[in-house]
């Protein structure tokens, strides 16, 4: 892994330890990766893999919601995209160590 300081990459080293409690980075790093879902998110919908609900009067198309550290992801979608969705998820609860939860409405 390598850092960009000022536009340059820094010379390559292996991480050995995650963050501490309170490690003042801790936020800064999980706006990183949420920003990083939310692109993938958007890829997702622009390439028709994932279909929001519509919200609203206006009928915004809404399927990713993100407040504090909590994120919410609000799907229509057929079944065999569900899947996908869940495998994807499932690499995302690894990659993040949280626990995710799944709601089925009709």
């Amino acid at each position: 892994m390598s850092v960009l300081v000022n536009g340059s990459p820094t010379e390559e080293f292996k991480p050995t330890r995650g963050l501490r409690q309170g490690d003042p980075l801790a936020p800064f790093l999980f706006l990183i990766v949420a920003e990083g879902l939310a692109g993938l998110v958007r890829k997702a919908v622009k390439e028709d893999l994932l279909r929001g609900i519509k919200v609203g009067r206006d009928e915004v198309d809404c399927c990713l919601l993100q407040f504090a550290d909590d994120t919410l992801f609000m799907v229509k979608t057929p079944f065999p995209m569900f899947l996908q969705s869940r495998r994807f998820s499932g690499f995302l609860s690894w990659l993040l160590g949280s626990k995710l939860t799944f709601i089925n409405q009709r």
